[in-house]
């Protein structure tokens, strides 16, 4: 919304923290939202175990290879290649591909069809979606009753998947290649939802349902899933790669924003439009400031600003140009305590990071006011 006024040094999500709760890519999420000037915070909710010692995926293998299946779903290019690796492990990789040599494959996108290609298999199908209801909608469409479909399971729900097949009379055959277990370390999912109840960030990103699910469960076992909730409903963004991400979220009465194409790229495109678009912009004593999560832009500059400046900050522009009392003020401070000397410190700090001392103006025994333009009391007077 603001961008045009960002000078071409910052990046469209300077000022902003945003929390990555990713095990998988999570560093490749992290440098696309650095690359565009966002401050990042990751905390993975999940880690990804692999399988290769575990009897369900064997067991499931070894029926896979004595009784062939007619369809195969392939639902992502880890999965799909840890598969292949511990079948090898087991001294079973040639049997497996044999089997799925002359199987029908349908491969969920274009990595998926890479990582089938790399073993030496053609897939049938790819949806150029990549959404698992586009392969659904087409095996129904087709006619499943009476087959029997391996589907390669990818520790997400796929909700209604399995069910639709066997109501439409196939049989499934689920191949658990790997499973999503808790983080080994808590400290920085606890770290992350004690930043997201102070507003501490602007956005918490999410790129599969069980992450989602994870950091909600995380925030109730500590009992602080109202709050989370709260900060989710109203100042920190929830953005998910797609909807399947977003059921946990949405079970709780959350809205979340998806890209049209559930990808990295489109997702750290549409913080990169939603995160400005809510920022504040107010002309104050002849410059134009746009109060972002932990900076502020004055005419195109970044400011960064600390914490307890940023909390006095916001709470003047809930009503520029009006008087904000020191006590007020004080219960905006992140633990102030009770003395109003505090307000003043903090004050201090303040103009001096935004380098606009007339931006923010002293009224004697009374508080503090932005220095609204005058243009605009009017606008901004009912505030």
């Amino acid at each position: 919304m603001h961008e045009e006024q960002l000078r071409p040094e910052h990046g469209p999500l300077a000022g902003f923290t945003v929390g990555v709760t990713a095990a998988r890519r999570a560093e490749e999420l992290g440098t696309l939202l650095q690359r565009r000037g966002a401050t990042v915070l990751h905390a993975p909710a999940l880690r990804i175990v692999p399988l290769a010692d575990d009897s369900e995926l064997l067991a499931a293998t070894k029926e896979i290879i004595h009784q062939v299946p007619d369809i195969v779903v392939a639902t992502t290019a880890i999965g799909f290649r840890g598969w292949v690796e511990a079948a090898d492990g087991w001294g079973l990789g040639e049997d497996l591909l044999a089997r799925l040599g002359g199987v029908r494959i349908m491969a969920r996108g274009p990595k998926v069809k890479g990582a089938v290609r790399a073993a030496g298999l053609t897939e049938e199908w790819s949806p150029s979606s990549e959404s698992m209801a586009e392969v659904l909608d087409r095996l129904l469409e087709e006619g499943v009753d009476g087959l029997r479909i391996a589907i390669q399971l990818h520790g997400e729900p796929l909700p209604g998947f399995v069910e639709s097949l066997r109501a439409a009379g196939a049989e499934v055959v689920g191949v658990p290649v790997y499973r999503w277990m808790p983080p080994e370390d808590i400290g920085p999912v606890d770290r992350l939802l004690d930043a997201t109840v102070s507003r501490g960030v602007d956005a918490l990103t999410f790129t599969s349902a069980p992450a989602a699910a994870s950091l909600l469960s995380r925030a109730e076992e500590r009992g602080l899933l109202p709050e989370v909730l709260a900060a989710l409903g109203h100042d920190v963004l929830p953005a998910c790669v797609g909807p399947v991400t977003a059921l946990p979220l949405q079970g709780h009465g959350i809205d979340t924003v998806q890209p049209e194409r559930f990808r990295l790229g489109p997702l750290v495109q549409l913080l990169c439009q939603e995160l400005p678009g809510r920022a504040r912009s107010l002309p104050i004593a002849g410059h134009r400031v746009e109060i972002r999560g932990h900076a502020v832009l004055v005419d195109g500059d970044l400011k960064p600003v600390p914490p307890a400046g940023m909390a006095l900050l916001r709470a003047l522009s809930r009503r520029p140009g009006w008087v904000v009392a020191r006590a007020e003020l004080l219960r905006a401070l992140p633990g102030a305590g009770r003395d109003e000397h505090a307000v003043e410190t903090a004050m201090a700090r303040l103009r001096t990071a935004l380098g606009a001392p007339k931006l923010i103006q002293t009224v004697v025994k009374r508080g503090y006011r932005l220095a609204l333009d005058p243009a605009a009391e009017t606008k901004y007077g009912d505030a």
